[in-house]
């Protein structure tokens, strides 16, 4: 048996645009995606802080240090720009999951940058 498990987190980064006219996806700077893990074109859910919206999607990578987060297509009609979203994305791991297994959790600013990284439920500061 396998269960689904966190793997990657970009906690509260903020929306930097809706492109309803765009096909569809989420485009995320690279540089954030290289640094929790998160794949080109690998599904992940989004969670509107701001107004409780849903959303399952995929990614397109965006400009390298832009700090992009922007929702195309269908999924524009769920954010508006500013808002603050949760963006994970999981993987299936054998039962029980290994005792290692945690995952890779940023925490984001006003700018999309990582500020912090959570760690055994605490924040590690990111020096800068």
């Amino acid at each position: 048996m396998f269960l689904q498990m966190l793997r990657a987190k970009l906690h509260l980064a903020r929306v930097t645009g809706a492109e309803v006219e765009y096909i569809g996806s989420i485009t995320i700077d690279s540089d954030l995606l290289e640094q929790v893990g998160i794949h080109p074109y690998e599904r992940v859910q989004v969670v509107d802080v701001d107004n409780g919206n849903r959303l399952e999607t995929y990614v397109i990578p965006g400009e390298r240090g832009s700090g992009t987060v922007q929702l195309n297509g269908a999924s524009a009609h769920l954010v508006r720009p500013g808002d603050r979203v949760i963006i994970m994305a999981y993987s299936y791991v054998p039962s029980p999951p290994p005792p290692d297994w945690k995952p890779r959790v940023a925490l984001l600013d006003e700018a999309n940058r990582i500020a912090a990284w959570l760690e055994e439920d605490r924040q590690v500061e990111v020096a800068g």
